[in-house]
């Protein structure tokens, strides 16, 4: 791990902590409900190595090419885990289903079908979480909640898924109020989930970035998906 990676993630860790607890503070809620999921795109496996000492230890990737480059070899320290972001190709889904411990970007039965298929060759059971398009300009994740309801369902038949929770995008911009009306349309979708399909282990709400993620805390977010404010826009040189 070099100093400069070192150094300066422990301090932002310790920040975007300090950000959550008073998030959940303004909004009546305990930070044990609240994991920190460090986004590691672009970064070396340097950038892992100094969020894991600082006590993260999820780790988020948006490419299944990136993530197998970095993690190869058993690199992965003990009791972290690798999420996938991005969206998956279902060309993709073998190697997917062998890197990753959750998919949080499950956005049509098509990829849905082809992971649980991978998964189950591997003799696998992968969480995934559903993303539910909210207004985010790359329009990925189910268009609306209906569509994405019965995925849910046929997901819940498969026995190589978990379903865990659902994830959004809010959308880029300095409204608080459109970005609001982001995650509070996420959170009514998980609510109503949870209440008509009552999967086990439904739990997990990713919602909040770098630019937004004391909103998302304040709006019932469970897992905050954090890069920028972690590592900086781009590795150091």
């Amino acid at each position: 791990m070099t100093d400069e990676y070192g150094s300066a993630v422990e301090r932002a860790v310790r920040r975007v902590g300090e950000r959550i607890r008073e998030a959940c503070a303004r909004s009546g809620r305990s930070p044990d409900e609240v994991s920190l999921l460090a986004v590691t795109k672009f970064h070396p496996y340097e950038a892992v190595e100094a969020a894991y000492a600082a006590g993260v230890r999820l780790f988020g990737e948006n490419r299944v090419q990136e993530a197998e480059t970095k993690f190869a070899a058993g690199l992965l320290p003990d009791g972290a885990r690798v999420h996938l972001l991005g969206h998956l190709q279902s060309n993709k889904a073998k190697k997917a289903a062998a890197l990753f411990d959750c998919v949080q970007s499950i956005d049509s039965m098509e990829v849905a079908s082809e992971l649980a298929k991978r998964a189950a060759a591997l003799d696998r059971t992968l969480d995934v979480l559903l993303e539910l398009h909210t207004g985010e300009e790359s329009k990925t994740g189910f268009a609306s909640e209906d569509e994405l309801s019965r995925a849910l369902e046929a997901i819940m038949g498969m026995p190589s898924l978990r379903p865990r929770g659902l994830m959004t995008m809010a959308p880029y911009t300095d409204d608080a109020s459109v970005v609001r009306a982001s995650f509070r349309a996420c959170r009514a979708a998980f609510e109503r989930a949870r209440a008509r399909f009552a999967p086990a282990g439904f739990d997990v709400l990713s919602m909040g970035m770098s630019n937004d993620f004391e909103l998302a805390v304040e709006e019932g977010s469970t897992m905050a998906r954090i890069g920028t404010a972690i590592f900086g826009s781009r590795p150091p040189r």
